[in-house]
């Protein structure tokens, strides 16, 4: 994954450039003895002494030996990273990744906690502390959302681009958390819908809403954070075939169920067919629509459970698209026997 500058700003802000300062590269270190303009300085590491390679002259002693004790192919990279710590970090470039842990055993004496007191206050700023303490939070609950690192990584580097330019100064914590994680999801296209985000968070629905509204302005998140697969499809929002897969795998269907209901889906939308309702509403509805084209007995109350929907609105949904049934159904699927519309029950109960 590429690190170089993620979410660059749709406008960006034009900054000040403020003087440099940096070593005088003009100063060169010389014999005295022999005073050569181009001096051949050794370091000896054996004998821990710098030695003027011309006339001998020992120029300084008590060299350390800065070099691995082992060969390494690393030198292109720059410092060797095995010496200490682990792998470095890209998401916390430009912060101290090394830490010092104080132990708690100080036989009672109450030292302990005033040094881990002060290296706490010493080790890093407030704001690498609380750009830490949001990795954690944002790893923690994609943890508990069952999401890879993928979508932990693009999270995070949203929240770290967001905090840079100060965007949403004043915004709780947990809804900017909750924004960047919904939208790693839409980019990584496996969506999460608000409410299943606010269950996860915590946060209110419309605090989630304004933060998500900014950093889609911000960043130029158009459409919806995500890219276009589907062109018919209203912008800024998830569409249904997205969460076709992951209700259809919590039902435990048959893999030909979600290719004929994403088609469905397609259809009813080019037709106007539920026009209005939410993409969890018709991804709800139109899986209970096949079921029963298919004779793939699925309850409501299943269907329910894992949409998150009330029974009331699939059994809308479902009206809406048994008036249509002719129209949605292909011939094809018909002809070879696949779907069979007298299967479909005139009254959305249970099965």
């Amino acid at each position: 994954m590429a690190y170089s500058q993620p979410f660059p700003l749709a406008q960006p802000i034009q900054k000040v450039q403020q003087p440099t300062f940096g070593p005088d590269l003009a100063v060169r270190l010389i014999c005295p003895e022999c005073r050569d303009p181009n001096p051949k300085i050794v370091e000896e590491f054996s004998s821990g002494d710098l030695v003027c390679g011309s006339c001998g002259l020992v120029l300084g002693d008590r060299i350390v030996d800065t070099r691995s004790e082992w060969r390494t192919f690393a030198n292109d990279e720059g410092d060797d990273p095995s010496r200490v710590g682990a792998a470095s970090d890209p998401l916390m470039e430009g912060m101290e990744q090394l830490d010092t842990t104080i132990s708690f055993r100080d036989g009672g004496s109450g030292i302990a906690r005033e040094l881990q007191r002060a290296a706490s206050r010493s080790a890093a700023s407030r704001s690498e502390r609380n750009l830490l303490q949001a990795f954690r939070d944002i790893s923690g609950w994609c943890d508990q959302f069952s999401l890879p690192k993928t979508i932990s990584d693009i999270a995070k580097q949203l929240y770290k681009r967001s905090d840079e330019e100060k965007l949403l100064r004043g915004k709780p914590l947990d809804a900017v958390i909750a924004a960047c994680i919904f939208i790693a999801c839409r980019q990584a296209h496996v969506p999460r819908t608000f409410r299943e985000i606010c269950n996860l968070t915590h946060v209110s629905k419309k605090v989630l809403g304004q933060c998500y509204k900014a950093l889609e302005q911000a960043f130029n998140l158009t459409p919806g954070a995500s890219q276009d697969r589907h062109l018919n499809a209203p912008s800024g929002t998830t569409s249904a075939e997205d969460l076709l897969v992951r209700y259809c795998n919590h039902l435990d269907l048959p893999p030909n169920v979600q290719p004929i209901c994403a088609d469905i889906i397609i259809k009813a939308r080019e037709l106007g067919i539920a026009d209005g309702r939410s993409p969890v509403s018709i991804a709800a509805g139109a899986i209970y629509f096949t079921c029963c084209l298919l004779d793939k007995p699925k309850t409501i109350k299943e269907i329910s459970t894992v949409a998150g929907v009330s029974e009331g609105t699939i059994k809308l949904v479902y009206r809406l698209y048994y008036a249509e049934k002719e129209r949605l159904v292909k011939e094809d699927w018909i002809r070879d026997g696949k779907a069979k519309l007298d299967r479909l029950p005139v009254e959305s109960g249970s099965k």
